[in-house]
């Protein structure tokens, strides 16, 4: 018998109980090597008082095993509640979460019978890193976190799924004609990286026309690679329109531990009805054996639900007169594609898995050392009268020590000097003050010391910078 793999897994709610246990009963068909270990998260977690939905002593078992199985979870409504899977990714450093999309024409429903796209979306940073503030009673603001060491990883990661799977080609999307810092350094690092993959194809899109591109003409992408927030919401789309959101699976991948699930949520109304789709969860468990090195296991069920799903057994979500044959229910579906087992598809193309190769070590992520200078600093202030000329003669004057007042500006647009009549501001304003050549932080500290004394409240304060003599800070629109 071959060694098991230890498991941790998570029943969820809603219909998280009945969809794991149809996978699990198809995993088991399947000779899966499994040493399962349960814990329970989710809504009665949450509601027992802990905000993350789950246990203290439930990390124990994700330590040990470095593999999770997870169904969907219900997060109770009201603040205070923080995301279980953001937490999960976050706190075990699964910085890669994958994708495939891929349709199942003309089984399922698509207007895009060639689409085999697998979206690699970077999972710890971006606006993700869930850094928010209030910064007076008109605006809010998040901070985008692109770092150099978590963008290398997630690139690299892309081009070496590309390579172990055969794929030819790694696209990036990004948004750097406007966040030239932030998406910038995404799209540079991609540029250094594919230089050293000379085997793959590569090539960058801005990220609207590109998703644009991908929902018109996604047999046009192999490998996708983008930040957080774009992937989570294209990720979406492009599964909704390979057929289904409810037939992706996901997996989430960090170099302890690695997470798998289905993309859909915990579907509280359908519960007890054994209705659910299980498919999403089953892909998911499919990359999972796929992860721990089981290829037979993972060919063997990815084979008998392409076979099902051929053969027109399918659950109400997915059932259409006059393509499919049998509507069956999540426990008849789990029976079908356990009787499958050891068959393959005859239209649908059937897969193959093979054992990965010992990982080649990877080169070390590069270590930045940049000269930095300090030249000023940006002051939001609230100032509710919303006249950036006053704002201009009162923080003006408090300048001084070698510092100036360079610029004012209002969500992004400059007000001050020469700024348009026609601008809308709010009651949150930046101003710019720089040094003549470098700045001493001591007279930043004390310039802000001046503005508070003069009673104007200050919200945040960003320090400003430049790297090698470049510019570590964009420049106001109309500047």
């Amino acid at each position: 018998m071959p060694t098991k793999t230890p498991i941790t897994v998570a029943h969820g709610d809603g219909i998280g109980p009945e969809i794991m246990a149809a996978t699990l009963q198809i995993l088991e068909a399947s000779g899966a090597a499994l040493d399962i270990e349960t814990i329970e998260i989710g809504e009665k977690v949450y509601l027992r008082g802990n905000s993350s939905g789950i246990e203290p002593s439930s990390w124990a078992s994700l330590l040990r095993t470095k593999v999770f199985l997870k169904a969907p979870i219900t997060t109770p409504q009201g603040g205070g509640f923080k995301s279980l899977n953001v937490t999960t990714r976050k706190t075990l450093g699964q910085y890669a979460n994958v994708r495939p999309c891929v349709s199942y024409h003309p089984f399922i429903d698509t207007k895009h019978p060639g689409m085999d796209v697998v979206i690699v979306r970077e999972n710890e940073e971006d606006l993700y890193a869930g850094i928010e503030y209030q910064l007076t009673p008109e605006v809010t603001a998040g901070i985008k976190i692109i770092s150099r060491p978590g963008t290398e990883k997630i690139v690299r990661y892309a081009f070496e799924y590309a390579r172990l799977h055969n794929r030819k080609k790694v696209t990036c999307f990004a948004k750097d004609n406007i966040m030239k810092v932030t998406d910038g350094l995404f799209h540079k690092v991609f540029n250094e990286t594919a230089a050293k993959y000379p085997d793959i194809q590569n090539e960058f899109w801005i990220v609207d026309i590109g998703a644009a591109k991908m929902a018109d003409s996604p047999e046009a992408f192999d490998v996708i690679v983008m930040p957080n927030l774009y992937g989570d919401i294209l990720s979406d789309v492009a599964a909704q329109i390979a057929g289904s959101v409810g037939l992706a699976g996901s997996a989430n991948i960090g170099e302890a531990c690695a997470m798998f699930e289905a993309i859909h949520g915990s579907a509280p109304r359908r519960a007890g009805q054994n209705l659910a789709n299980p498919s999403g969860l089953l892909l998911g468990a499919v990359l999972m054996l796929v992860h721990i090195n089981q290829p037979e296991a993972a060919e063997q069920v990815h084979n008998a639900w392409l076979r099902t799903i051929e053969d027109g057994v399918h659950t109400y979500d997915i059932f259409t007169e006059g393509v499919s044959t049998k509507k069956v229910g999540t426990r008849e579906f789990a029976a079908a594609v356990i009787e499958r087992m050891g068959q393959k598809p005859n239209t649908l193309k059937p897969v193959a898995y093979a054992r990965r190769p010992a990982a080649a070590p990877l080169a070390a992520l590069t270590v930045s050392s940049s000269a930095m200078e300090l030249k000023g600093i940006d002051v939001f202030v609230y100032w509710p009268s919303r006249d950036p000329n006053a704002l201009a003669a009162a923080v003006g004057k408090l300048a001084g020590e070698g510092l100036s007042l360079q610029m004012i500006d209002n969500r992004g647009v400059k007000v001050w000097p020469a700024g348009m009549a026609e601008t809308f501001c709010t009651d949150s304003f930046r101003c710019r003050f720089l040094a003549d050549g470098q700045a001493e932080m001591g007279r930043l500290i004390g310039l802000l010391q001046r503005i508070h004394e003069a009673g104007i409240p200050i919200a945040m304060t960003e320090t400003l910078r430049t790297f090698d003599g470049q510019p570590g800070f964009t420049l106001a629109q109309g500047q």
